[in-house]
C-alpha cells in the first residue's frame, strides 16, 4: 500500500471557531442598518450554508445579493475580534502538522473574512479556500489530496462523500451526532479535542507517517 503525508481539511465555522456571537451581533447590526427584522438568535442555530440562504429568510430575492455584500463589508469590523476559536482548534492543526501533514481550511464562508479569523486566532493552515458549501467542497477537498474532512454539518459529510475523502465530525454545530451518523459521517468525535488522538490511532492503523485510502481508517 502507498502512503502519502496526511492532508486534512477542516470546515470553519462552528468546527474550528465558534462564530455565533460575531454573526448575531453581525445580523442585528445588519437589521439595524436596512430596518429590516431578523432574528439573529434563530439565524445562529443554522450556520453552516451559504450566507445568502438565510438571508433569503428575511430579505426579498432580488434584494439579497446587494444585503449579502454589505453584511460581508461590516463583518470585519463586528464580528473577528468577537469570534473565539473552538476548544481543540490549534491542537488539531498542529496535530496535522507533528504527523508530517497539511491542513487546508474548506469553507463556505467569504474568504477573505475566513482569512481574517484564522489570522485573528492564530490559526495557520496551510491553504484556505472559502465560498464553497456541501458537494461544491469537494472540488478544493480533490485539489489538495485531502484524504480526511472534518466537519460539524451533514452538507461537510456530503463534501467529504463527494471527494472520497473520510468524513469526521464534531456535533458542535447545528447538526447532533445522531444526524451527521444518519448523514454517512464516518467517524464522530465527541470534540474537537478528541482529533488528535483520533488522528494518531488512524495513522497507527495505516502506517505512520502518510495516509493510505480513506476507507482503510478507524471508525468511531
Amino acid at each position: 500500500m502507498t502512503l502519502r503525508p496526511p492532508t486534512v481539511g477542516f470546515d470553519l465555522d462552528m468546527t474550528l471557531i465558534d462564530s455565533r456571537p460575531g454573526i448575531r451581533a453581525c445580523y442585528l447590526a445588519l437589521a439595524e442598518r436596512t430596518g429590516t427584522y431578523i432574528d439573529a438568535d434563530l439565524a445562529i442555530t443554522r450556520l453552516g450554508p451559504p450566507l445568502e440562504e438565510e438571508l433569503r429568510h428575511w430579505f426579498p430575492a432580488a434584494e439579497v445579493p446587494a444585503v449579502a455584500d454589505v453584511y460581508r463589508a461590516m463583518y470585519p469590523s463586528i464580528a473577528i475580534s468577537a469570534t473565539p476559536a473552538m476548544p481543540g482548534a490549534h491542537q488539531a492543526i498542529q496535530a496535522v502538522r507533528a504527523a508530517g501533514g497539511r491542513a487546508v481550511v474548506v469553507t463556505a464562508k467569504y474568504e477573505p473574512n475566513a482569512r481574517l479569523h484564522l489570522a485573528h486566532l492564530g490559526l495557520e493552515p496551510d491553504a484556505v479556500v472559502g465560498d464553497l458549501w456541501a458537494e461544491a467542497k469537494a472540488e478544493a477537498l480533490r485539489e489538495f489530496g485531502a484524504a480526511v474532512y472534518v466537519g460539524d454539518h451533514t452538507g461537510d459529510v456530503r463534501g467529504a462523500r463527494a471527494a472520497g475523502a473520510l468524513s469526521v465530525t464534531v456535533p458542535t454545530g447545528p447538526c447532533d451526532a445522531a444526524e451527521l451518523r444518519a448523514a454517512g459521517a464516518d467517524v464522530v468525535l465527541g470534540g474537537l479535542g478528541e482529533f488528535p488522538a483520533w488522528l494518531s490511532a488512524y495513522l497507527d492503523a495505516s502506517g505512520t507517517p502518510g495516509l493510505p485510502e480513506a476507507a482503510d481508517a478507524p471508525r468511531a
